[in-house]
């Protein structure tokens, strides 16, 4: 077995050869540094990602949870649902009653969110997420409202058409004008502005998704077009005290009851939970986070294949010295080793040098997006290993080559 003696001895070997190859070396560095840095940004990005969102839905109440007609990780489309949805029944305000009579729930709402453009005075934006509810939406989803005030009893009953809008639309529509009373329009359809709220951070909504407004759910149901299965649901509130598992149960037995659901029978609805909603990021987060890693895994892949460049190169260049070190007793392990040793030293290099980089590279991106966390301590590790690994496994074959050389012909080598 070799010793720790002939592993100083590969390494002291790796850096002559290194520097007497200055150019091939340092592409083949090059290609383990991009590789090993890439995988590590990439790494940083997913975590970072993934703690947004989950202190985002944190941000909510703990005793919020929702009732749907089917959940699905992605959207269904309205028009081709499968026959699983559309055997099970829209949610109407007699499935809000009979949640509500329950003794441990709090609140319960029929909401709906849509997608819509909003335009004052020619300035219009993307799409934004609009959402019919209630007051307690702040309450239950989490955010802070900054100006002015909710809907009266009143504007709820009649879908009177006012809007709470969100602090940074309201910049970009309004600039330095006061928005507070201003009417706008939302989807076509005129609202007045009576407050103005902040969301819960999250920088990292998808297009389509990001707040634009809180509207009457009556007024939202009344003036918009919108999908019965994706955008309606129905929120609730466990009372104080009472644990989501116990509500949740509670909601699930009136629901089961107002329906007429017999014992033995699936339920006609879904409950989720915030878990079940953190499960569902976690899953997908993990899903995008793979993917990121194999693309990326095709610069240490390139890194790879120029080790095996190199090192066949420098075979070929040291012909001689192989045939000098196998007339003086050196056996095929020990220039088996030689070589190996010189491609892991070569690739374990680039990979420290990635790991710098990477480091660097993801607390700027720390900084610049607001992330929560950095570039994740097992990154490094897993990326220095592979780095590594990738030149033991590169190296094999130019190192076979070297060791199974005749010494007598390599002596002949010119």
């Amino acid at each position: 077995m070799p010793t720790l003696r002939a592993l100083l001895e590969g390494v002291t070997l790796a850096f002559d050869a290194m520097r007497g190859a200055k150019l091939r070396s340092a592409l083949t560095v090059l290609g383990v540094v991009i590789g090993v840095s890439t995988v590590m940004v990439m790494a940083s990005l997913v975590e970072g990602i993934k703690s947004q969102i989950f202190a985002t839905v944190e941000n909510a109440s703990p005793q919020t949870f929702y009732v749907v007609r089917f959940f699905s990780s992605v959207p269904l489309n309205p028009d081709r649902l499968p026959a699983e949805v559309r055997i099970r029944k829209v949610l109407d305000e007699r499935d809000v009653e009979a949640i509500r009579r329950a003794d441990v729930i709090r609140h319960a709402g029929l909401w709906v969110q849509i997608p819509l453009r909003m335009e004052f005075r020619g300035e219009r934006s993307q799409n934004l997420m609009v959402y019919g509810a209630d007051n307690m939406l702040l309450e239950a989803q989490g955010g802070t409202l900054l100006r002015g005030r909710f809907f009266s009893s009143a504007e709820l009953a009649a879908g009177t058409p006012v809007v709470v809008i969100e602090t940074e639309v309201a910049d970009r529509l309004f600039g330095r004008l006061d928005p507070m009373g201003e009417v706008i329009r939302i989807g076509g359809k005129s609202f007045t502005i009576i407050g103005i709220y902040q969301k819960p951070a999250n920088i990292f909504q998808p297009p389509g998704a990001e707040d634009g407004g809180i509207v009457p759910a009556r007024a939202a149901k009344e003036n918009f077009r919108y999908d019965e299965t994706n955008s309606l649901f129905i929120t609730v509130l466990a009372e104080r005290g009472i644990s989501v598992a116990e509500a949740k149960d509670a909601a699930i037995t009136a629901l089961r009851v107002s329906r007429g659901i017999r014992p033995g029978d699936p339920n006609s609805f879904d409950v989720i939970t915030q878990d079940q909603i953190l499960d569902t990021i976690d899953s997908l987060t993990s899903a995008f986070f793979l993917v990121m890693i194999a693309l990326s895994s095709v610069a240490l892949l390139v890194g790879g294949i120029g080790v095996m460049a190199i090192m066949t190169v420098s075979v070929t260049d040291r012909t001689r010295e192989i045939g000098v070190r196998k007339a003086l007793g050196a056996t095929r392990r020990e220039i088996l080793w030689q070589f190996l040793v010189e491609a892991g030293t070569l690739t374990g290099f680039g990979g420290l040098l990635g790991i710098g980089f990477g480091l660097a590279a993801g607390a700027l991106l720390k900084t610049v997006l607001g992330l929560q966390s950095g570039p994740p301590l097992w990154s490094a590790v897993v990326a220095a290993s592979a780095s590594v690994g990738i030149g033991v496994v590169f190296g094999i074959i130019p190192a076979t080559r070297a060791a199974r050389m005749d010494p007598v012909e390599a002596l002949r080598y010119e």
